[in-house]
């Protein structure tokens, strides 16, 4: 077969609504990947403040204190997804009751509108 080919179709492709949770999903990642990295740094120089210790000891000092860290960092951002979903259930239950009101309100306003509308004609009769 010779001459050009056609690109091949595009497969999966995700609808817009989808790229804002992905481009956090992204942000989540790399900010979860900065925190390693800061903990693994804070771990060297916390154990450079020890130059007595032996190799062995540095290394399980090192990776005791970042595992101590990204284990406060996880349970720090355990508790903010957990207060994000709290408010976020809040949040929605109270938009259900406005919404709820505001379609009272209007109803009531409509039939009002209805029956005002109606009352002439129903004192001529």
């Amino acid at each position: 077969m010779g001459g050009r080919q056609r690109p091949p179709k595009a497969r999966n492709v995700r609808p817009v609504a989808d790229t804002g949770a992905e481009i956090a999903r992204l942000e989540g990642y790399l900010a979860w990947e900065a925190e390693v990295a800061a903990a693994a740094r804070d771990a060297r120089a916390f154990a450079d403040r020890f130059p007595w210790l032996p190799a062995d000891d540095r290394e399980a000092l090192e990776s005791a204190y970042a595992d101590d860290r990204l284990r406060y960092a996880e349970e720090i951002v355990d508790r903010a997804v957990g207060r994000c979903r709290e408010l976020a259930a809040r949040y929605r239950a109270e938009c259900r009751r406005v919404c709820a009101r505001w379609a009272a309100v209007c109803l009531s306003v409509a039939f009002a509108a209805a029956l005002l509308a109606a009352l002439p004609a129903a004192l001529r009769a």
